[in-house]
């Protein structure tokens, strides 16, 4: 197995296991296939960096003009030193702080997107405090189901994410006649791992409906963000049809030319970019099951224990011999500690190397330290070159701001 131009097997060797390894071709080749589907004017691609933060990964999409899609004051510092001109980064989230709403508009971001009317008021006090004008955008809730993981849904009227039609339009009201706000635009996002277009369309609908209503009342906006959340396939043939998608945004904003269109991807562009290397240290039977134990475990990849996530797994090295039904664990005290069951694998032996595929977003950037564990290292492919861009955690890092 390779990633690039570079045998899996040499950077375990050179780098240990669990190991994260990210393709530079394969974020590139997804950052402009979805500018090649977005052809609005003045589109401008915000990637979610909840999805993956590494400053080395968020730098090729700076590079490339990406905008960014941040949730705390801490993904801003990363954004910026990444690369991010402040003017594309907006503001997500329904809990920032009024130490971050300073940090942010200190340095200029392009909008927040607010979630509620006492959220609104606390950047306007934050805003009178600076004597600078806060750029906003109202999050609206649709009210869309998707078919997706009850954990990962948003557009849903019982979700704790936007505000209805009716608050929106009186929190634009208010912040339309605010000396410290001013309106930029509106937002919406309904969920991830959507793989219908048909969600979005229904949300878009909502969203210009109520752009109409404004510019009736002389409110007009400058931004329509409708979002990230498309969905990508792990195996099972769920992904979203961009292109599809794109035309759907297209013709609805059509009537609005003066309006820039913001897209929210993350997954979209990190998941198919990474994946998990990780080592087999037991072979175990019991009655009713057999499990491979691998040096991996949920603290290294949440998804499938919080989502019961699909992640394709492939031996890095094919022994020979009939596929087995096994269930690949890890060693962290916990049932829930997976990564696959139930799955048809080649034979495996101790020592054998496994990939965990699809793993580039939220993958390490839901790791953790439980059981103590260290985190993972990164590494970053390019051709026929690998280098470290965040190296293994030890046990001195694990105790290091403990008192």
């Amino acid at each position: 197995m390779r990633i690039e131009g570079v045998g899996v097997e040499s950077l375990v060797k050179r780098f240990g296991t669990p190991l994260y390894v990210y393709s530079r071709s394969i974020l590139l080749d997804r950052y402009r296939t979805l500018g090649a589907a977005f052809v609005r004017r003045n589109t401008l691609i915000c990637y979610a960096m909840k999805a993956n933060s590494n400053r080395a990964l968020c730098r090729i999409l700076a590079q490339e003009g990406a905008g960014a899609d941040i949730v705390s004051g801490g993904e801003l510092l990363r954004a910026l030193k990444a690369g991010f001109k402040a003017s594309k980064i907006v503001f997500s989230g329904v809990g920032k702080t009024a130490e971050e709403m300073t940090l942010a508009l200190r340095h200029g971001i392009l909008t927040f997107n607010l979630e509620s009317g006492e959220e609104l008021s606390a950047l306007e006090r934050t805003a009178m405090r600076l004597k600078r004008p806060a750029p906003i955008s109202i999050r609206l809730n649709p009210g869309i189901r998707v078919r997706t993981h009850p954990h990962i849904a948003a557009g849903r009227s019982e979700d704790k994410f936007g505000v209805d039609k009716a608050q929106a339009l009186a929190l634009y009201r208010y912040a339309a006649r605010s000396r410290w706000l001013k309106v930029k635009g509106i937002q919406f996002h309904i969920g991830s791992q959507i793989a219908q277009a048909r969600p979005y369309e229904l949300a878009a609908r909502e969203v210009v409906r109520l752009m109409g209503g404004l510019a009736g009342l002389g409110i007009g906006l400058e931004l329509a963000d409708f979002g990230g959340g498309m969905g990508v396939d792990y195996g099972n043939g769920a992904g979203l049809n961009v292109k599809a998608l794109a035309r759907i945004f297209d013709r609805i904003l059509r009537p609005w030319p003066r309006v820039r269109l913001l897209i929210e991807p993350g997954r979209y562009l990190a998941a198919d970019a990474g994946m998990l290397l990780t080592r087999v240290l037991y072979r175990k039977k019991n009655s009713r099951r057999r499990f491979l134990i691998v040096d991996a475990a949920m603290n290294d990849l949440a998804r499938p224990a919080l989502y019961d996530a699909y992640h394709p797994i492939e031996p890095v090295r094919r022994n020979g011999g009939r596929l087995e039904t096994v269930d690949v664990v890890g060693p962290v005290c916990e049932s829930g500690d997976f990564l696959a069951r139930r799955r048809r694998l080649a034979p495996c032996r101790p020592g054998d190397i496994l990939a965990v595929l699809k793993t580039g977003a939220y993958g390490f950037a839901m790791s953790s330290q439980y059981n103590s564990r260290p985190r993972a290292a990164e590494v970053l492919v390019a051709g026929k070159r690998a280098r470290l861009i965040r190296a293994r955690e030890t046990f001195k890092d694990l105790i290091r701001l403990e008192r």
